[in-house]
């Protein structure tokens, strides 16, 4: 699984013809990777010279790694709930009552598959506030690495926001498309902020 394996086991199997894992581990990764980016800035700000905002870059590191464990576990969902869809869409369809079986279990695969993607549009959110929340008072030898993060994070939101307007089209329950497309306009409006925050960054760098 995702969160035992190497680096190269893992991008062999996401090269592979396998069904998963796919976009949606993909993008809590990169959710992870943005949460670490974080608390390693968060880290780095300690020291005199930092004596004044260092407790507060530490409750960032400590919230940051939360984050990072929580999207770990979001990729590991995904590419387990990921499996039971594939499972769905393999059961028979030779009679009428296997064909309508077969539905409602993709139907069902499907919203419950879209579960991971929602938590990692809320996780890679929540790394973005974070990250804007330690520009101002983070260590300024890494801060290229606040950009990082808002770029790892960035990529995670629009992966997941690909992923979930898929899920979307295949769901038929108004209710479940309508709490899914809350989530999408969530991660545009956080893609946004990612943006602005990295060229706020690479502002500051080149002045």
């Amino acid at each position: 699984m995702i969160t035992t394996e190497t680096v190269s086991s893992y991008l062999e199997r996401l090269a592979s013809r396998a069904p998963a894992p796919g976009g949606g581990a993909a993008a809590a990764l990169h959710a992870a990777q943005a949460a670490a980016l974080v608390s390693m800035v968060a880290e780095f700000t300690s020291g005199p010279r930092y004596a004044e905002v260092q407790e507060q870059a530490q409750v960032i590191a400590k919230d940051a790694k939360q984050l990072m464990r929580d999207a770990l576990f979001a990729a590991q969902e995904d590419e387990r709930l990921f499996g039971l869809l594939s499972a769905a869409y393999a059961l028979p369809k030779d009679t009428e009552e296997q064909k309508a079986e077969r539905r409602n279990a993709i139907g069902h695969a499907t919203i419950e598959a879209a579960a991971p993607l929602v938590s990692t549009v809320d996780l890679a959110s929540a790394a973005v506030t974070l990250a804007q929340e330690l520009l101002p008072i983070g260590n300024r030898s890494v801060r290229s690495d606040v950009a990082a993060a808002a770029e790892s994070a960035r990529a995670a939101l629009g992966t997941a926001l690909a992923t979930l307007e898929m899920n979307i089209a295949a769901i038929k329950d108004e209710t479940e498309r309508e709490r899914l497309s809350q989530a999408t306009l969530r991660a545009s409006e956080m893609i946004n902020h990612a943006e602005e925050l990295s060229a706020a960054v690479r502002s500051a760098v080149s002045a």
